[in-house]
């Protein structure tokens, strides 16, 4: 845990996380996935950070699980037992996902080259995923005979309905940025070079904006998806009168009145 498998960079009150395994292009080992996770901990309990921004070092964002961790290498030896991957998925993968998904902030995904496997759906379960124009995006799992993870069963349908995921899943073809956004499985691609400043501005943005309401906005939709239309309607009138009390409320509408630039604080 000494090594540092996850670059920190704040940039005023965004916090740039960055996978740091180039040479393997930035695979997931047991360490990693707990650095990163550690790192979420640390920027949600973070009063100052308002924003986080998830890329990778080096040329891919992620090529998923590294099949040489020793946590899911299965043996050479014949007789030996086989490894339970579903130990590294409740221990590892399991609270990642959760914690990604419950941040009280906006989190980003800049995705600079591949994102495989795991690698795709951690990136998925961000709240928005910029890809540079030659990035691409693999559902690699049923090629080592696995199923998607990493939230990517509950994502992928979500994101682009049954019959594409099903696609995307069986199939594990690389698809390129501009059909990933194409199909509504990413929010935007843009020209590599402009990635980087690119999605830090779309950080600095949110990082201005009532985070509260952001992070209320990701929940009600999240829980829409699985509520019939009238208690949708009540649970948007619940968290309007909740945030309707809030100081980002009240500073929104009066900057709105004053024509001048509101001054959110809420989290």
């Amino acid at each position: 845990m000494s090594e540092h498998l996850i670059q920190i960079e704040p940039q005023g009150a965004v916090r740039l996380l960055r996978l740091n395994r180039p040479e393997a292009l930035n695979a997931f080992t047991a360490p990693l996935l707990s650095q990163l996770r550690q790192a979420l901990e640390a920027a949600a309990e973070d009063r100052e950070t308002r924003a986080v921004v998830i890329t990778g070092a080096g040329r891919a964002f992620s090529a998923g699980q590294d099949l040489a961790d020793p946590h899911v290498a299965p043996s050479r030896d014949p007789g030996a037992a086989p490894k339970d991957i579903g130990h590294m998925l409740e221990h590892y993968y399991i609270p990642l996902a959760l914690r990604l998904r419950s941040m009280p902030i906006p989190v980003v995904a800049a995705v600079n080259g591949v994102a495989a496997g795991a690698g795709a759906n951690l990136a998925l379960g961000c709240d928005l995923v910029v890809a540079g124009e030659s990035a691409s995006f693999i559902q690699a799992f049923s090629r080592i005979g696995l199923i998607p993870d990493c939230g990517g069963t509950w994502l992928l349908p979500r994101l682009v309905g049954r019959a594409k995921a099903l696609e995307l899943a069986l199939l594990g073809d690389k698809l390129k940025a501009a059909e990933a956004e194409r199909i509504g499985l990413i929010a935007r691609v843009v020209p590599d070079a402009e990635l980087a400043g690119t999605v830090l501005a779309i950080a600095q943005r949110l990082a201005a904006m009532p985070t509260r309401a952001l992070y209320e906005t990701r929940a009600a939709l999240d829980d829409a998806m699985k509520l019939d239309y009238e208690p949708a309607l009540k649970r948007e009138a619940q968290l309007q009168s909740q945030l309707g009390f809030a100081y980002d409320y009240l500073e929104g509408t009066a900057a709105f009145l004053d024509k001048r630039s509101p001054e959110f604080k809420d989290r």
